[in-house]
């Protein structure tokens, strides 16, 4: 999936050596100087930079070489995956006493890219070292060094076994991905983006979410990863965030994507893209398919959730192993979340009480049924030998 990305350039050089605490108080100092500037009558709700500061002593400093060494100097054997901003290694590491069993981690080490890279490094260390979430990846660490070859950025998080949710929904040699899981895969993913827009003193956008981005641990339990273009959302009297647009193609919101103006709201849009792509099993863009099918949500639009026709986007693969009044309400709530009009969604909250109904009303109807199959079953009496 290619990402579609503005910047401005920044013409700032680096230093040739500058450690990771630096870095990291350099930048809160200049952005809480910045708010200091202004009036105090009124207090105003504190930034992430902010919140960071009073976290930070949670966040472990590694040196380049203690990430060297984990990953076996980035073995391609040890490789996870690749992405826009770098790669991520599966590595391990020694408690920082030396005490105790070694810990399995991820390593993302992003591209030198130049200022940019560092920018989106720094905006995961800050946003993941304040947030702490259930079903958001947990950052345990990081390292930042300025050297004769450039910058080198590494993050190290927690170790999510289970790939994502892209790779068990599209892959096909893979076991299906059965509908109840399906639903509470994404319901877990809605209560981290709840935590992001309500939980916190500041409310924070996103801006990334997409089915690749939604971890699996080993229970299958969804974690939010990549907060690389995460932003804070609008204080005061601001109705938006205005912003370059980057993101990924046939996720972003339509009025971000025309605008720059970034809200909460268009986390609700993309979450409604990825209820399709649980509901369908395709994904957003699909350009092996018909002309007409190869726009995820122009084609569902042909087959409204109350039509006869709207058996014909579920998944194949789940088989009829559904509800399908379970399924036309998911429809609906990816249409409310996919309105036109922003104002319109519905919050993330809303998504969370709506997605434990649709799963409650899929355990009932699934225990109906089996209840109705029972006494099938008990006629039959024993198989004979």
């Amino acid at each position: 999936m290619k990402c579609f990305c503005f910047f401005f350039k920044d013409k700032s050089k680096n230093k040739r050596e500058a450690n990771s605490d630096t870095v990291l108080k350099d930048k809160s100092k200049s952005e809480n100087s910045a708010r200091n500037g202004s009036h105090r009558s009124q207090p105003s709700p504190r930034t992430i930079p902010e919140l960071y500061r009073e976290n930070e002593h949670n966040l472990r400093v590694f040196s380049y070489e203690d990430l060297r060494d984990a990953t076996h100097c980035f073995n391609r054997m040890l490789k996870l995956g690749e992405g826009g901003f770098g790669s991520v290694y599966k590595g391990t590491i020694k408690p920082a006493d030396g005490q105790g069993e070694p810990t399995v981690v991820a390593i993302k080490k992003l591209n030198k890219l130049g200022l940019q890279g560092h920018k989106q490094w720094l905006a995961e260390v800050q946003f993941l070292g304040v947030v702490s979430h259930p079903n958001l990846v947990k950052l345990l660490g990081y390292c930042s060094v300025d050297g004769e070859r450039g910058i080198e950025r590494l993050l190290v998080y927690e170790f999510v076994p289970n790939k994502t949710l892209e790779h068990h929904l599209f892959t096909t040699a893979l076991p299906v991905l059965p509908w109840k899981r399906r639903l509470e895969i994404m319901l877990g993913a809605a209560q981290g983006l709840a935590y992001l827009h309500e939980g916190l003193e500041v409310k924070v956008i996103y801006r990334d979410f997409k089915s690749s981005n939604v971890l699996l641990d080993e229970n299958f339990k969804p974690k939010l990863s990549d907060f690389g273009l995460a932003r804070e959302g609008p204080t005061g009297d601001r109705t938006h965030v205005s912003t370059a647009v980057v993101g990924t193609y046939g996720y972003a919101a339509p009025e971000y994507v025309e605008t720059g103006h970034l809200t909460i709201q268009s986390d609700i849009w993309t979450f409604g893209v990825v209820l399709y792509e649980i509901l369908t099993g395709r994904r957003t863009v699909e350009k092996n398919r018909p002309t007409r099918e190869q726009k995820l949500l122009d084609w569902v639009k042909e087959f409204p959730p109350d039509s006869k026709r709207f058996t014909m986007i579920i998944d194949p693969r789940l088989r009829n192993l559904y509800p399908i009044n379970a399924a036309r309400k998911i429809a609906k709530l990816a249409n409310s979340c996919l309105a036109k009009n922003a104002k319109e969604r519905p919050t993330m909250s809303q998504v969370v009480e709506n997605l434990k109904q649709v799963i409650a009303e899929s355990d009932q109807a699934s225990t109906s049924q089996n209840a109705k199959s029972s006494p099938k079953m008990a006629k039959q009496g024993p198989k004979r030998v």
